[in-house]
């Protein structure tokens, strides 16, 4: 469950994937940036197709229909432009067109209904590109150490708002916010995972109400004050 505010997300409470550090400069031509731009789709569009470990860097430099000379141009190898695909999909990671809900105006299982309706969409549009995490974190110590950093800092903003249920007498005061917060945000992660990555589950909408059903009788959710 997250906060629901479209400003919450760029309040900077949740670390980026990419290493910005690494990249170049941006191209200060015209030209420059549409062969950039055109690299960079290439390599999501392979890495989601033949998977990380197994692209090649002429594969997309033929993709973006240009030379691997070119490619050099720009990236150093395919960790960078890795990166550059994790900072362009920033934005989608972080589940835009979350809808509005104020406390006030919305019960709390509609927040976290509607909470889980906007990751799981976020997820099914990246879900190819999140295998491709996977597989990164699986090789690089430093890559897995980010995504836990920035699973902690996810499952530690949904603390944050069981303890306000807790505050305005809606949830289960005697649980634990931190331990239910990382337990139930691991649960819809890995249903996400097996519905998009796997293939294996159901369409959003039965993923939606079953979270939502979970987590409301996890935190013993009751209805809000009149």
């Amino acid at each position: 469950m997250a906060r629901t505010t479209r400003g919450d997300v760029a309040a900077g409470d949740i670390p980026a994937l990419a290493d910005t550090s690494v990249l170049r400069e941006l191209p200060i031509t015209a030209r420059g940036a549409r062969t950039r731009a055109a690299l960079v789709a290439a390599a999501r569009a392979v890495f989601e197709r033949d998977g990380y470990l197994d692209a090649r860097l002429s594969d997309i430099a033929s993709e973006a229909k240009c030379s691997t000379g070119s490619f050099y141009t720009y990236f150093a190898g395919k960790e960078e432009i890795l990166q550059a695909v994790l900072d362009l999909a920033r934005d989608e990671m972080l589940h835009p067109g979350m809808p509005r809900l104020e406390p006030d105006e919305a019960s709390p299982a509609a927040v976290v209904e509607a909470s889980n309706r906007a990751y799981f969409e976020a997820y099914q549009r990246n879900a190819k590109l999140m295998g491709i995490l996977d597989q990164v974190a699986a090789i690089d110590p430093k890559f897995r150490e980010v995504r836990r950093r920035r699973s902690r800092a996810f499952w530690e903003r949904n603390a944050r708002s069981i303890v306000e249920l807790q505050e305005r007498g809606l949830a289960d005061p005697e649980l634990d916010p931190h331990q239910a917060a990382r337990a139930l945000s691991g649960m819809v992660g890995r249903m996400a995972y097996y519905a998009f990555v796997l293939g294996e589950g159901a369409g959003i909408d039965e993923l939606v109400q079953t979270a939502t059903r979970l987590w409301v009788n996890a935190l013993r959710i009751g209805p809000a004050a009149d």
